[in-house]
């Protein structure tokens, strides 16, 4: 009897062994745990908020994407699931962006825009719908200017090359649509309808050829309001291109980096419908957690040639910490999507 009762207990406990055996690999297939998110979203908005002020001191008359546009995308993200921000720096942005956008107004109207026109443009649109900016005659202006700028296009052009955040026919497509569907007036509709059709036209039919492409070529489609199967067969392709490590790579003959995972995190979560417990969202996370270096912030090498005089934004990283800066927006947001939301004011 009591040979029966030790081998039931040694059965018993192997049993449960091998189901914590189960648990514990099945715990870290799930990918990282909610402290360590928390922890590595802590450890980036810092360095962030740093680069954006730097960046709006130094170019008292410029804004930019890579250290404004996205670092405040990730600070309002970052916001909305419980983090503290400087809300007087955030607000002091928002107000940056829209003197910025107002200088240029009579320029708008007439069709003609600033450095980086398209791009520049929507990007500073999106910074403010980011931080629930209300329409006012400036943003008309802006939308206006999306109605004439390139109309005899199907689509819209990036005026520069400076990949991989601006050379992309898809991303300057979906940052004029985005500013024309959020910030377009009711006068305006019939144009802004025609317009998006012929820009919906174009994106059915072209294929991207990089992952910048595959990131903006989804957003736009589903902006656009394409058939379920285009969304979803555009979500698929980029979603294929994942790599071993978890990561995304910007160019087939690159390596992964956080610029192009964190890119098209966001992006498979937000225009893709990919929940963000999903595995391969989990693993594109680990890969971002994987990367990011103790200071906070990650460092992607640039590939783009400089055409503006080199300033020191306070971002890591020297000559890389444009393309940093930017890659560090994208995956801070990536990370705090993954968290629980605990106010109304996220995208």
């Amino acid at each position: 009897m009591k040979t029966r009762l030790r081998n039931w207990f040694s059965m018993a406990g192997l049993f449960v062994f091998t189901l914590m055996a189960i648990n514990t690999v099945i715990r870290a297939e799930d990918g990282p745990s909610t402290d360590a998110i928390k922890a590595a979203v802590t450890k980036s908005l810092p360095l962030l908020e740093k680069g954006a002020k730097g960046s709006m001191e130094q170019r008292k008359q410029c804004f930019n994407c890579h250290n404004q546009g996205l670092p405040i995308m990730a600070l309002t993200t970052a916001r909305s699931r419980g983090f503290e921000i400087d809300v007087d720096h955030l607000q002091a942005q928002l107000q940056f962006t829209a003197d910025f956008l107002g200088r240029n107004k009579a320029k708008y109207l007439e069709g003609n825009g600033q450095g980086g026109q398209v791009d520049t443009a929507g990007y500073a649109l999106w910074t403010l719908d980011n931080g629930d900016w209300k329409p006012d005659d400036t943003t008309a202006a802006v939308a206006e200017y999306f109605l004439l700028r390139q109309k005899d296009s199907e689509h819209y052009r990036p005026e520069s090359r400076r990949p991989p955040s601006e050379q992309s026919h898809f991303t300057s497509s979906y940052v004029a649509l985005r500013g024309l569907k959020v910030f377009g007036l009711p006068e305006q509709k019939e144009r802004i309808d025609a317009r998006v059709e012929q820009v919906r036209q174009w994106l059915l039919k072209t294929k991207p050829e990089d992952t910048e492409d595959r990131v903006f070529r989804l957003r736009a489609l589903q902006l656009a309001e394409v058939p379920e199967a285009d969304v979803r067969q555009a979500a698929q392709e980029l979603q294929q291109a994942q790599r071993d490590d978890g990561g995304w790579s910007q160019l087939a003959d690159m390596n992964s980096d956080a610029y192009a995972t964190g890119s098209a995190l966001v992006t498979l979560h937000q225009s893709g419908g990919m929940a963000t417990d999903d595995p391969a969202y989990r693993k594109g996370l680990s890969y971002l957690l994987s990367t990011q270096q103790d200071d906070g912030s990650w460092h992607v090498k640039t590939r783009s040639k400089p055409i503006q005089t080199y300033f020191e934004s306070g971002y890591p990283h020297g000559k890389d910490q444009f393309i940093s800066s930017a890659a560090a927006g994208w995956s801070a947001t990536a990370l705090s999507l993954a968290l629980p939301k605990t106010s109304p004011e996220a995208k």
